[in-house]
């Protein structure tokens, strides 16, 4: 198959697309438990943005199952190409010229380094949403933890599936410490210099 598959160079390229926009892309990779506020934090860093108007998307693993991979189940392999579909994509954007805020779960390690090689590791950061199982539980939002708990879904991450925490995030949120505007903040901070020119 790939001997049939010939790359067309198009003549407009990521430097003029970074150049017409003001800024380079980035990949802003929001990871963490589901209820942990990745979501939250991810649309209110991108108001910010825009008021410096900084070119850009958010993918967000709810909205992408219901398109992209509507045909994908919970199950970690199912999981990893879940995260392998939205990396790529992300690349495509990046290419476009677009900051991306990309809010998972992406429970595992393995998957997370995938990210960082398809996008190349100075255009991604790690944002790790760092809020407690008790706390996203009691937080509850879409109601999945107590569903989990009556054994009514499979493969939830933290109860009957796990999550592997980064050792080394670019930047990490205590949520239950932190509030979200200041989490904005630190963030809007740590990404600045990278989109220079």
């Amino acid at each position: 198959m790939k001997k049939n598959v010939l790359e067309h160079n198009f003549k407009i390229l990521n430097k003029d697309r970074v150049k017409i926009n003001g800024h380079k892309p980035l990949l802003i990779w929001f990871t963490g438990l589901s209820g942990s506020g990745k979501s939250t934090i991810a649309n209110l860093l991108e108001q910010e943005l825009y008021k410096k108007r900084i070119h850009t998307y958010v993918l967000d693993g709810d909205n992408i199952r219901k398109g992209i991979n509507k045909d994908l189940t919970f199950s970690p392999e199912h999981r990893t190409e879940n995260i392998r579909r939205v990396a790529e994509v992300a690349h495509l954007m990046m290419d476009a010229g677009l900051v991306v805020l990309a809010a998972f779960i992406s429970p595992y390690k393995e998957d997370r380094i995938a990210i960082k090689n398809i996008v190349k590791e100075d255009n991604f950061v790690e944002v790790y949403i760092n809020t407690s199982l008790e706390e996203c539980e009691r937080r509850d939002v879409k109601g999945l933890y107590k569903m989990a708990r009556k054994g009514e879904i499979e493969d939830m991450t933290g109860i009957s599936s796990p999550y592997e925490a980064p050792e080394h995030p670019n930047i990490e949120i205590k949520t239950e410490k932190q509030t979200q505007q200041q989490a904005t903040e630190m963030i809007l901070k740590y990404i600045q210099p990278k989109l220079k020119i």
